[in-house]
């Protein structure tokens, strides 16, 4: 795919694709040490709800080109739903990661994956 095919992309439609690549990121990353199955989906839905992915935005901002700040700019501003349980910025932040996820995914997979390696390093255990 192009960069002008996904330039042509809507940010919603970038922010479907990144929630999934990311799911699909932390669901890997949660494999070791083995654990029973319920444990793995606990950690890894506290790892993708809205909190921790705008969270997870705020950390990566410092480290962002002016094409991928332009990426997150437009998914805060495509995201104008009301969401029922987090308040309206929190969610356009945790959409703006999923945009600029499922561009970088389509775009740069290096660069998304340069990216959510440095995620986990500067991510306290916790978060993790």
């Amino acid at each position: 795919m192009s960069k002008g095919q996904v330039q042509q992309l809507s940010p919603a439609a970038l922010a479907y694709l990144g929630d999934a690549v990311y799911e699909l990121y932390v669901r890997r990353q949660k494999l070791f040490p083995p654990k029973r199955i319920q444990t793995y989906h606990q950690h890894v839905v506290a790892r993708v709800r809205a909190e921790s992915q705008a969270s997870d935005l705020r950390s990566l901002l410092p480290h962002l080109s002016s094409t991928e700040l332009e990426m997150v700019r437009r998914g805060r501003n495509a995201a104008t739903g009301r969401p029922k349980r987090i308040d309206l910025e929190t969610y356009q932040q945790a959409t703006s990661l999923e945009t600029l996820i499922g561009y970088l995914y389509l775009t740069d997979p290096q660069r998304l994956t340069q990216l959510l390696s440095q995620l986990e390093a500067i991510l306290p255990d916790t978060h993790r």
